[in-house]
C-alpha cells in the first residue's frame, strides 16, 4: 500500500471524525462520552488550527489515519481499525519527528498497544497520572521523544 501524507483540509473532518469516534466506541475500557457529530466537530477544530496530517492511500484516496500536533505536543494519533499494523502510525510519527526536535504526548495506561508502539519508536516514559488531567478520567502516561537521544543510541 502506497501512502500519501498531507495536511488535512476541512473536507477531511468527517472521515477522521469517524476514525476517532470508532476508537471510542470499539474500545471496551474507553468511556462512551461523545457522539459522532461531536467527534467530527472536534476534528474540524484541530484541522482549522493547522494541526492535522492525514495518511491516505495514494491510489484510492481513503484516509487510513491521522496525527494532530500542536507544536511539540502530539494531541492525537489514530489509525482506522482495518489499517492497524501496516506502518501508518509510524509513517505519521516519522513525519512529525522530521518537523521538530522534541515530541511529547499522553496515552492511556489501559492502551498497552500504544505504549509498546511509543517505546518502540524511541519515546521514554516521563510520568503517570491518576486520570485527573484528562476529560475521560482515565489514568495515563506522558511520553517524550528527543531527536538527539536517537542519534546517540543509533
Amino acid at each position: 500500500m502506497t501512502l500519501r501524507l498531507r495536511p488535512a483540509t476541512p473536507l477531511d473532518a468527517s472521515r477522521i471524525g469517524v476514525i476517532l469516534h470508532r476508537f471510542e466506541q470499539d474500545t471496551p475500557w474507553m468511556p462512551k462520552e461523545h457522539s459522532l457529530a461531536e467527534a467530527i466537530s472536534f476534528c474540524d477544530r484541530m484541522i482549522a488550527r493547522g494541526w492535522v496530517t492525514v495518511a491516505e492511500t495514494a491510489h484510492a484516496g481513503e484516509i487510513e489515519g491521522f496525527l494532530a500536533r500542536d507544536g511539540a505536543e502530539v494531541c492525537s494519533l489514530y489509525i482506522a481499525p482495518a489499517s492497524c499494523g501496516r506502518g501508518i502510525g509510524k509513517a505519521l510519527l516519522d513525519l512529525a519527528k522530521q518537523q521538530v526536535s522534541h515530541l511529547a504526548l499522553w496515552t492511556f495506561q489501559a492502551n498497552t498497544g500504544a505504549q509498546r508502539f511509543y517505546l518502540r519508536e524511541g519515546f521514554a516514559e516521563v510520568r503517570r497520572s491518576n486520570g485527573q488531567r484528562n476529560t475521560e478520567g482515565l489514568p495515563d502516561i506522558e511520553y517524550h521523544w528527543q531527536a538527539d537521544q536517537m542519534e546517540t543510541t543509533t
